[in-house]
């Protein structure tokens, strides 16, 4: 069997189960391709349909199907099975503990969507619900002059992004810390940052509901943006963006992933000026939101507005 037909045996299976993707990979044949490779411990830029490829072997092959099996039988992501994780060139270390890196704030980083608002060195940047720490990574590898602090409430997150951080030598800049938003980051020295990254809980309660087993998975807490009462996804959001201004310098921004909630988050914040960013997801799924603007907001906010 050569590995062409190999990752189209497994595409085959992987599709008959309904398995369902969005943890890297969003069709059958490319997380087959995925894990066939890293099964059989190949490049995973490996061109599966290269004449010079030698063949898997017999042992090789049950490997993969084994692998594949595991797949449809647990529903874990892929990148729960291979503890690796890849966001915009760069790999990352994930286990149960945290979600998979799949944050579009990720591309407008890379692509310089944020260079209008904050130059090339900002000197600060502040990652909020940090996760695995792939994108205060990311952030020091874009910003090679930035100290960036990273914070979770979670204690099992921060362990897995302290394995990034240092498998990324970036133990001199990216700083990690365990908050509830801004519980303990306000407390860091004072100090105020340029630029804000946060990819929040945010689901609202009808969609965790209905989330499909590959995304159960992953860490509700992570997730769930109705912890506090609501049902609109936004209570860490609602709680948070009045907070921000006092940590931020004058020209800071504000990146904020808020995925399919757009039209909660603008019930919640009716009059809030903000710019939504372009990525391979739409326009509507990330948005900017400048210091001045943060500033603006005060009294009571809208509660969870139920949406027609």
């Amino acid at each position: 069997m050569s590995l062409a037909d190999l990752v189209a045996r497994c595409a085959a299976l992987l599709e008959e189960a309904g398995v369902v993707f969005g943890h890297g990979t969003t069709n059958a044949f490319d997380e087959a391709a995925w894990l066939v490779l890293w099964r059989l411990d190949l490049p995973l830029d490996t061109d599966i349909n290269a004449a010079d490829l030698v063949q898997p072997d017999a042992q090789g092959v049950a490997a993969v199907l084994a692998l594949i099996e595991e797949r449809i039988r647990t529903r874990k992501p892929a990148a729960y099975l291979t503890r690796q994780a890849w966001l915009q060139g760069w790999s990352f270390y994930v286990d149960e503990r945290v979600i998979i890196p799949r944050s579009l704030i990720a591309e407008v980083l890379v692509d310089g969507s944020l260079d209008y608002f904050v130059g090339d060195a900002p000197a600060r940047v502040l990652d909020i619900c940090t996760g695995n720490g792939s994108l205060a990574i990311i952030g020091a590898h874009v910003y090679p002059e930035a100290q960036v602090l990273a914070s979770d409430i979670s204690a099992d997150a921060l362990a897995v992004a302290q394995i990034n951080v240092t498998q990324h030598a970036l133990a001199a800049r990216v700083q990690l810390v365990k908050s509830d938003g801004l519980a303990a980051a306000t407390l860091h020295a004072g100090a105020l940052f340029d630029l804000v990254l946060c990819n929040p809980p945010y689901v609202n309660a009808q969609s965790m509901a209905a989330l499909p087993p590959e995304f159960v998975a992953e860490p509700a807490l992570a997730l769930d943006g109705n912890v506090r009462g609501g049902s609109d996804g936004m209570d860490f959001v609602r709680a948070l963006l009045p907070q921000l201004a006092t940590r931020m310098t004058d020209n800071a921004v504000l990146v904020l992933e808020l995925g399919h909630e757009r039209a909660h988050f603008e019930a919640t914040f009716p009059t809030l000026p903000c710019l939504w960013l372009s990525t391979s997801a739409g326009e509507d799924q990330v948005v900017l939101i400048q210091r001045a603007a943060l500033a603006s907001l005060s009294g009571p906010l809208q509660g969870p507005t139920p949406l027609t």
